[in-house]
């Protein structure tokens, strides 16, 4: 080893002795560096030192609409007023059967007070079968075979039905009836085999108030009404 091999020895020997005591030694319990970008809030936002991190946030769901309920005084508005015998029964339906909507039974009694009268008129049993109760039926049919009996026929066209009303609802058990006034306007006659009239005027309108009752059973799957009740106001 020569002279100069020494000298450079030496002088790395002293040059690693001095970054020593320059940047000391690592013993695992330093401080991690101050990220001074990091605590940087954005322009017009409070420096809360939180860090935000990489990656897709995940916003909050957007908050419920709040679902006006109606009161219960105004559930069957333009039916029937808060507290009536039939305020009260339409509560009962309702409580049994939820899909219960009186309006829309309404429609369909409108529509079915028509099909009845005019079966009945043209003695289509068929028809009548399906839309009345066994009971109706049958004093139904005890006219059809009076008027075929005496060979009569009875002619029916309606003018206008004028309103159709609830004016009763009751819950028995698990049946729920609806008694409706309808109020229309017809015309009704018949004739016998010779063609003579019998009963009623070709020419006239008459002003016909009907009560009726229809039912159903809330457990069962049909949501059909039948006839199960009639009469007449004078």
């Amino acid at each position: 080893m020569d002279i100069y091999t020494i000298i450079f020895l030496a002088l790395a020997v002293f040059i690693f002795l001095r970054l020593r005591n320059v940047l000391g030694q690592r013993t695992g319990s330093e401080r991690p560096p101050f990220d001074r970008a990091a605590r940087n809030p954005l322009p017009g936002t409070p420096d809360s030192g939180v860090v935000p991190m990489p990656g897709k946030v995940i916003d909050q769901p957007p908050p419920i609409p709040t679902v006006e309920v109606t009161p219960p005084t105004d559930r069957w508005k333009g039916l029937t007023e808060p507290g009536t015998t039939l305020a009260q029964g339409l509560d009962a339906i309702a409580a049994q059967d939820s899909s219960f909507d009186p309006k829309h039974f309404l429609s369909g009694a409108r529509s079915a007070y028509e099909m009845i009268v005019l079966a009945f008129a043209n003695g289509d049993r068929r028809a009548l079968r399906d839309l009345l109760s066994s009971e109706v039926y049958d004093s139904f049919e005890t006219v059809i075979k009076d008027r075929e009996k005496h060979e009569q026929k009875t002619e029916t066209r309606f003018v206008s039905i004028d309103k159709a009303e609830l004016v009763g609802a009751e819950l028995r058990d698990r049946v729920a009836q609806l008694t409706v006034r309808f109020v229309s306007q017809m015309i009704s006659v018949t004739r016998d085999k010779a063609g003579t009239i019998v009963d009623g005027n070709p020419d006239k309108v008459a002003d016909i108030t009907d009560i009726w009752t229809f039912a159903r059973d809330t457990t069962s799957r049909d949501p059909n009404w039948k006839l199960v009740g009639t009469g007449s106001a004078h």
